[in-house]
C-alpha cells in the first residue's frame, strides 16, 4: 500500500460538495486528506460488480449520482438505494474488501473523491468521531435500503416513481432530472412502455414535465403529498440520526425549491 501523501497546496477546498465530507472537523479532515484521490466518472460507469471485492469508498460530488442496483436472473437491474452528495459507496456498512452483493453504477456523471477502504478503516478506529458519523451514515443507508424492499412490496407503481424521483432531486439539488425512461423503468422494475403510461398520468395531474431524456417536477410540496410516505420517512430518519451533525453542515439532502421555469 503506498505511503500516504504530503497535503497539497491548495487543498483547503478538497472535501467541498460532499456534505458528509465537509461535516468532519479539522483533525478528522486531516486523517483522510492525504489518502483521497479527486477524479471523474461518466455515466453508465461501474464503481463495483457484484461479487468484487470492494477496494475502495467513492464519495460523490456535487451533483453527482451513483445507485445500487441488484442484477436479476431475467437480466434486470432493480434499484435499491440512490447515493449523491450527501454520503459515500462502497465499504461503508461493511469495513471494505468484502465481496459486493449488489453493483454500483453512476446515474449521473461527474467528479467523485476516492480512498482505498482500508485507510478509511484505519481512520476510523483512530477517530471516535469519524468512526461515529460514518456508523451513523451506515444506518441511513441501510434504511434507505429497507425503505425501498417495503416500497417495491405495497405501493402503488405511480407512488414509487414519485419517490424515485424525489429522491433523485433531493441528491441532485434540481428539479430537472436527467433521466431517460429506459433508466427509469429499469430502476423501479417495470416495462417502458408500462412507465411511459405512468408517467403521462402525472404529467397530466400537473406533478410532472417530461422531456427527452429528462423529467422535470413541476410541483414539489404535491409532489410529495401524492407520493408513498417512503421518501419522507427515509429523510426523517438522516434528519434524526444525523442531526448532531447537520447542525453544522447540511447533511440530509435538502428541498430544492421551486422547480426552475420550464425550458423552451
Amino acid at each position: 500500500m503506498s505511503a500516504p501523501r504530503e497535503p497539497q497546496p491548495g487543498e483547503a477546498g478538497l472535501f467541498e460538495g460532499n456534505l458528509l465530507l465537509e461535516a468532519l472537523d479539522a483533525p478528522d479532515r486531516a486523517l483522510l486528506a492525504p489518502y483521497l484521490e479527486r477524479g471523474q466518472r461518466a455515466r453508465g460507469d461501474i464503481l463495483f460488480h457484484v461479487g468484487d471485492d470492494v477496494s475502495h469508498v467513492t464519495f460523490p460530488v456535487f451533483q453527482t449520482i451513483a445507485t445500487l442496483v441488484t442484477p436479476m436472473r431475467d437480466g434486470r437491474m432493480i434499484e435499491t438505494a440512490t447515493v449523491g452528495r450527501e454520503g459515500a459507496i462502497g465499504g461503508v456498512v461493511s469495513q471494505g474488501y468484502l465481496p459486493a452483493f449488489s453493483e454500483a453504477v453512476v446515474q449521473v456523471a461527474g467528479p467523485v473523491l476516492r480512498m482505498d477502504a482500508e485507510r478509511l478503516t484505519r481512520a476510523k478506529l483512530a477517530s471516535p468521531t469519524l468512526r461515529d458519523l460514518f456508523v451513523r451514515y451506515a444506518d441511513c443507508l441501510l434504511a434507505q435500503v429497507l425503505q425501498a424492499v417495503a416500497c417495491n412490496a405495497v405501493h402503488p407503481i405511480e407512488e414509487r416513481c414519485l419517490r424515485w424521483l424525489l429522491t433523485f432531486q433531493d441528491r441532485l439539488g434540481s428539479a430537472t432530472l436527467p433521466v431517460t425512461h429506459e433508466t427509469l423503468a429499469e430502476m423501479l422494475g417495470v416495462r417502458r412502455t408500462y412507465l411511459t403510461g405512468v408517467l403521462g398520468s402525472l404529467q397530466r395531474r400537473g406533478l410532472i414535465a417530461v422531456r427527452r431524456g429528462q423529467v422535470i417536477i413541476l410541483d414539489r410540496p404535491r409532489a410529495e403529498q401524492a407520493a408513498c410516505e417512503c421518501h419522507d420517512k427515509v429523510r426523517q430518519h438522516f434528519r434524526s440520526v444525523l442531526g448532531a451533525y447537520a447542525k453544522a453542515r447540511t447533511i440530509v439532502p435538502v428541498d430544492p425549491g421551486a422547480a426552475p421555469t420550464l425550458p423552451a
